[in-house]
């Protein structure tokens, strides 16, 4: 790559974040509000994904549980991704696209938030935890990329990236974490 090369990067990156949020900003405000709504009512948000959606799901909780801008109380979120031993356990026993439907299934309650992130929309262990998430009456978010693959019409909301660059969809992705976190905060910080 020369700079050229980063030049158009970057400027790919840009114009997909604009036409995003500008197409969005409505939807990201209703879904930033259910979330405050569920930790409001003394609900925990759960996060999971694999590879850079993993670390998208680490960086989502860690800003709830500790402070995105505001100085305010911590919030419940679980990162589902952290545990090793949880899952390694559940990946021996029960197969690698049980991990994160296990810990749904002993973490979550009716109310909470499931948020999956898989750029594909297709991610076995992503699908059959936001189903059964769903099935138990949590509300669920897919984060997705280009359709969103399975995960289109099986969640309450689909924040679909309209790309089939990964690395374009997981750029979209950390600044809706970060906007979806100032939503919650302005709605209930202390």
């Amino acid at each position: 790559m020369d700079e050229s090369g980063v030049r158009a990067a970057a400027d790919e990156s840009a114009d997909l974040q604009r036409r995003y949020f500008a197409a969005n900003a409505g939807f990201l405000l209703s879904v930033g509000h259910r979330i405050a709504e569920t930790l409001r009512a003394g609900g925990k948000v759960l996060t999971f994904g694999n590879g850079g959606s993993a670390a998208d799901a680490q960086h989502f909780a860690a800003e709830l549980v500790g402070r995105y801008l505001k100085d305010r109380a911590a919030w419940p979120a679980v990162a589902l991704t952290t545990d090793t031993s949880i899952l390694t356990a559940v990946a021996n026993d029960f197969g690698y696209d049980a991990v994160f439907r296990r810990q749904v299934e002993a973490l979550g309650r009716k109310g909470d938030v499931a948020i999956g992130i898989s750029t594909s929309g297709r991610s076995p262990s992503v699908v059959t935890a936001l189903a059964r998430a769903r099935e138990m009456g949590l509300v669920t978010v897919g984060m997705t990329g280009n359709g969103g693959g399975a995960l289109a019409g099986q969640v309450d909301y689909l924040i679909d990236v309209p790309s089939p660059a990964t690395p374009r969809i997981q750029e979209v992705h950390g600044l809706v974490i970060h906007v979806l976190c100032a939503i919650v905060e302005e709605a209930i910080a202390d």
